[in-house]
Order: C-alpha cells, then sequence, then structure tokens
C-alpha cells in the first residue's frame, strides 16, 4: 500500500510541474509570434538618406552607409489612400504656411507685361541725300547728338549739282529772251530741296558752289548716323535718323493666353528699371493685330510724355493692367506662385484638410495667366481651399516618403512595385529639398563657386545657340562637381541635403553631355537649372544672382534659370527670343 502510495504522490508532482513548463513554453510561443511578424514587417533606412526604404538590411545605395531600421509607423489613422498627416510639430520646425484661396486672393498687382522704351516712329525722320555726290565735311559727331530744324549737317560735292548751277547762271543771262528754259533750270534745283534764298544767292553772287550744304528738316536726337566722310551717296540715300524724343512709346510682349484680359484704352501703370519707385500712368493706345508666329506674342504700346527725356529709347519696363488687376480681384480665382510645383507638363498644389490634425493631399491644378505674383486657377481648385503656400517641397517629400500621390509620383505606393516606388521616392526627396539657409565652411563654398560659374558658362553656351560648345562646358562642369569635397560638410543637414542635390545635378550634366541636339541640351538645362536655384538659395555664392523666368519654355509652362546680370539673355530659346523672359527673384 505504501509503495502505491509513493507512487501517486510522485505522479501528481509531475502533473503540477508539467501545467507550469506547458504554460511558459506556450507563453514564449505567443509572445514570439509578433516578434517573427516585426521581423517581416521591418524596413530599413540610412541616417543620412531617409528616402531609402529597404525590406532587408545592408549598406545605403547612396553613400554606402550601414542601413539602420526604420521607424514604424502607425497605419491605423483615418485618412485616405492618398492623404497622409504631419505632426503640428514638424509643420513649425518646417515653417510650413497655409492659405484660403479666394477669388483675386492676395492680388497686390495686375497682369505685368514686360517691355521696352521704343522712339515714337510718327515723331521719327530721316535726313536723305536729294543728289547724287559725296560727303566732303560731316557735322555730326555721334549718335546722340542734339540738332535744330535748319541746322547744317552735312557739305555734299555733287558734280550734277554744280552742272546744274553753271546752266541757272547761262539761263539767267537769258532770262528776257528764253523765259521757259530760265523756269526750267530753276525748277531743276528745287527738286533737288534748294531753298529760294540758296537760289537767289546764286544769281546775286554768280558763283557756283562746289561743296553744297544740307541742313536739318526736323528738330530732334541723332539715334543713328549712317554715313562718314568721304561716303558717296546717291539721290535718297539716308544720312542720319533723327527722332523727337518728346514722346516715347512703351511696347510690351503680351503672350497669346494673355491677350483676353487686354483692350485698347484700357489703363497701364508703367515703371522702369532705372526708377522703379516711379509710376508712369497711361492708356493702351495700340495693339498689333498680327501675332508673332515664332514668339506667340502681340505687342502692345502706350505712348507716354517725355519732355524732361528720363526716358531713354532701350529701356526695360514693366507694365501693370489694372483692369486685368480689377478682373482678378472681381471674378479670377488665384493663388500665389509660391503654392505651385511644377513636372514636366504637370502644375501641383497641396491641399490641406479641414479636420483636427494637419491632413494634406496632392492635388493636380490648371494655371492661366500670371497676374503680378499670383497664377490665375482654370480648374483643380474651389473657393475656400486651403493650400500650402509656404514649405511646398517639404511636404511633397512628406508625401513621397509616406508612399502618397505626389509631384513626382502620380499614382501613390499601393499602385507600384517596391523597385519603382524606391526609385521615385528617391528622386521626389532629390527634388524637394527644404529651401533653406546652411551655413558651410568658406573652403565649400569656393569649391561651390567654381561649379556655379561652369554652370553659367553652360547657361551662356545656351543663349548664345551653340550645343558644341554647351557639350564642352557640361563636361568642365562634370569635373567641378565631383571634385566638390563632401567631407567638408560635417553636420548631417548639410551632408545629405549636398549629396541629393548633387545627384540631380550629375544626373542632369551627363544628359546633357550625351545630347547633341540643342533642344534636348535646353529640355535638360530646366532641370539642372531648378536644383542649381536650391544650391544656391540653400548654401549661397560670394555674389548677386538672378532668378529668372521665361513663360514660353517647357511648352508654353515656364521655366526658371540663374544669371549673374540683370538683364534677360534667355537660354531656352537664344537669339530667336533672347530678351523673352523677366526677373523673378533677386538672391543676395
Amino acid at each position: 500500500m505504501k509503495k502505491y502510495s509513493k507512487y501517486i504522490v510522485i505522479l501528481f508532482i509531475g502533473l503540477f510541474l508539467g501545467r507550469f513548463i506547458y504554460k511558459d513554453i506556450a507563453s514564449s510561443k505567443t509572445n514570439q509570434t509578433p516578434k517573427n511578424e516585426e521581423l517581416k514587417t521591418q524596413k530599413w533606412t540610412c541616417s543620412m538618406h531617409p528616402q531609402i526604404m529597404q525590406s532587408e538590411p545592408g549598406d545605403c545605395p547612396i553613400c554606402g552607409m550601414e542601413l539602420i531600421p526604420a521607424e514604424t509607423t502607425n497605419t491605423g489613422d483615418n485618412v485616405s489612400i492618398n492623404q497622409f498627416k504631419l505632426t503640428k510639430n514638424a509643420m513649425a520646425l518646417a515653417n510650413i504656411e497655409t492659405t484660403i484661396v479666394k477669388k483675386g486672393g492676395n492680388t497686390s498687382n495686375g497682369l505685368v507685361l514686360s517691355g521696352k522704351i521704343q522712339e515714337n516712329e510718327k515723331a521719327t525722320a530721316v535726313q536723305t541725300s536729294y543728289f547724287n555726290g559725296r560727303i566732303e565735311k560731316l557735322y555730326i559727331n555721334s549718335e546722340g547728338d542734339k540738332v535744330s530744324k535748319g541746322q547744317l549737317l552735312a557739305l555734299i560735292y555733287s558734280p550734277e549739282l554744280v552742272t546744274a548751277q553753271e546752266e541757272l547762271l547761262t539761263a539767267l543771262s537769258m532770262k528776257t529772251t528764253q523765259p521757259n528754259l530760265y523756269n526750267a533750270v530753276k525748277n531743276k534745283l528745287r527738286i533737288w530741296k534748294l531753298s529760294e534764298n540758296q537760289i537767289n544767292k546764286i544769281e546775286t553772287t554768280k558763283k557756283v558752289l562746289m561743296n553744297f550744304p544740307v541742313y536739318a528738316n526736323v528738330s530732334g536726337i541723332v539715334t543713328a548716323k549712317l554715313v562718314e566722310e568721304g561716303t558717296s551717296v546717291k539721290e535718297g540715300t539716308p544720312l542720319l535718323k533723327i527722332s523727337n524724343l518728346t514722346t516715347v512709346w512703351a511696347e510690351f510682349d503680351a503672350y497669346e493666353k494673355q491677350l483676353s484680359s487686354i483692350k485698347k484704352g484700357d489703363e497701364i501703370s508703367i515703371t522702369t528699371n532705372a526708377d522703379p519707385s516711379k509710376e508712369i500712368k497711361a492708356t493702351i493706345s495700340f495693339i498689333d493685330p498680327v501675332l508673332n508666329t515664332s514668339t506667340r506674342t502681340t505687342t502692345v504700346r502706350a505712348e507716354l510724355n517725355n519732355k524732361n527725356e528720363a526716358l531713354k529709347p532701350g529701356m526695360f519696363v514693366q507694365g501693370t493692367l489694372n483692369s486685368a488687376k480689377k478682373t482678378a480681384e472681381n471674378s479670377l480665382l488665384t493663388i500665389p506662385k509660391s503654392a505651385v510645383l511644377w513636372t514636366g507638363k504637370r502644375s501641383v498644389v497641396y491641399i490641406k484638410e479641414k479636420s483636427e490634425e494637419p491632413v494634406f493631399e496632392m492635388r493636380e491644378i490648371t494655371l492661366g495667366n500670371v497676374i503680378g505674383n499670383m497664377y490665375e486657377v482654370l480648374q483643380g481648385l474651389n473657393e475656400n481651399d486651403e493650400i500650402v503656400t509656404n514649405g511646398t517641397f517639404t511636404v511633397d517629400a512628406a508625401a513621397q516618403l509616406q508612399g502618397k500621390k505626389s509631384m513626382m509620383n502620380k499614382m501613390g505606393e499601393m499602385q507600384m512595385t517596391d523597385n519603382e516606388n524606391h526609385s521615385e521616392k528617391e528622386k521626389a526627396m532629390n527634388m524637394s529639398s527644404e529651401t533653406l539657409k546652411i551655413e558651410v565652411s568658406p573652403k565649400f563654398k569656393q569649391q561651390l563657386q567654381v561649379v556655379f560659374t561652369n554652370y553659367i558658362q553652360l547657361k551662356d553656351a545656351l543663349v548664345n545657340d551653340n550645343p558644341k560648345k554647351a557639350q564642352e562646358t557640361a563636361k568642365v562642369l562634370l569635373n567641378s562637381l565631383n571634385k566638390v569635397d563632401m567631407k567638408l560638410l560635417t553636420e548631417e543637414k548639410s551632408h545629405k541635403t549636398w549629396m541629393d542635390i548633387k545627384t540631380e545635378l550629375v544626373k542632369s550634366t551627363n544628359k546633357i553631355l550625351s545630347e547633341s541636339t540643342i533642344k534636348s541640351q535646353r529640355n535638360e538645362f530646366i532641370h539642372l537649372s531648378n536644383n542649381f536655384i536650391k544650391v544656391v538659395k540653400i548654401f549661397g555664392v560670394n555674389q548677386k544672382v538672378y532668378k529668372q523666368f521665361c513663360p514660353m519654355a517647357a511648352n508654353n509652362k515656364g521655366a526658371f534659370w540663374l544669371s549673374t546680370e540683370e538683364k534677360i539673355m534667355n537660354p531656352y530659346f537664344g537669339a530667336s527670343m533672347l530678351h523673352c523672359g523677366s526677373v523673378e527673384e533677386t538672391i543676395e
């Protein structure tokens, strides 16, 4: 009996211990399951390039650094497939600002046109020679000289005129017997524009003039000197162009899509680069009925009073069409230029949804005219929509990192393969670096200055319509980019920003180097310039830089470039539209 009792006690002890051991194993298995699942969904990223996102550990394909586990994000947010959230703290740090869309927006300017001061052709005369001869003496030294009506301009030797004067003296002696012959010779001299006083002087002195004087027919400024002393001239040869500059024309280029906003008689406010603080009021007096098919522009003209001669022909001017301003304020839906991102043929903005937390979504829009610092919106937005107007690139980068629809990703992460998504994310981050000022070492800035100088040389080659020179300067630019020492950037932010932008710069420069046609080179120069604008704004160069814009480039979508000169020299069209464009921003 004792023997059986012993076995029963051992059995109970075994069952008791087994229960606890089994419980621990089950608990261990339960705890291990989520970890295994977590490992399956773990993503790996680069601390210097957070746009890199891989499903397995390894090295960063950009800088070679070892990847680290990415932070997991909450996918249970109540947002649609193309919406994404940003924390209020992130918005504050990135200085993201939004604006409510209104009709007319905050337009401080009307429709802005660029143009030049031109001579008033109605008040311009061409002084010509009325007989054959040779310029013996010219009394006008240079263009810009003032002349008065009746002023001596030149002395011309004319064998024909010498002969005609001798005929006059012969006919004078037969005046009573052959009056018809005398009158015929005298009329011949009148046709050659000899005055009655000059003819009477010849008759009185009975001396032949060897060098005949030419007097000014009008008063004004010599705007073209067409002959020099010793020049042989024929009847009708232009000698001088004389313009009366007490009135001048302000001529503007209006693009095809702007014509609906311009009417003859509209008031226009004009400012010059020489004195931008002074505003000149005028009215549109002429709109060219013929469109220039190469530039797709029409000349719009206003006549200006210029008694003090402050307006010089050739001056660059800007005209603000006040009637277009009133139209915009009353009926047009407009948004600030800073709200719009461009990618190829698309223009996009970011909408902020009306919710407690900041929720954003990209939206494609169709733009119309440029009205001051605003764009007219034709499609895609409604009044009272709230859009991002500052920090737009930062918001786009956030969308790209979260796999949402963005500037470079039309469909969103859910409709792309892993490889496509990785590639598009990288592009978007390269395109979407924050344009915040970053302090760098003087040595790095010196190296950057060399790169920027090479960019300007490439721009000049495109301005001069020289594709071979563009290839040569692209090669020089590529070498200077590769010589920039990234070790000089010791901070994570500066290092990452430069590497992202440099990737795009090298890519665009290589494409320009490989292209032999100037059209293809100019298309890639758009992307190159967009990234150089970010370089100049973020890191700075040791000089003043002008950010310039041509609305006709990129199939009328418009494109920017940088210049060290304020004068517009268009790299996208060269000689065909050399001065098309405007200065959008001065970067100190």
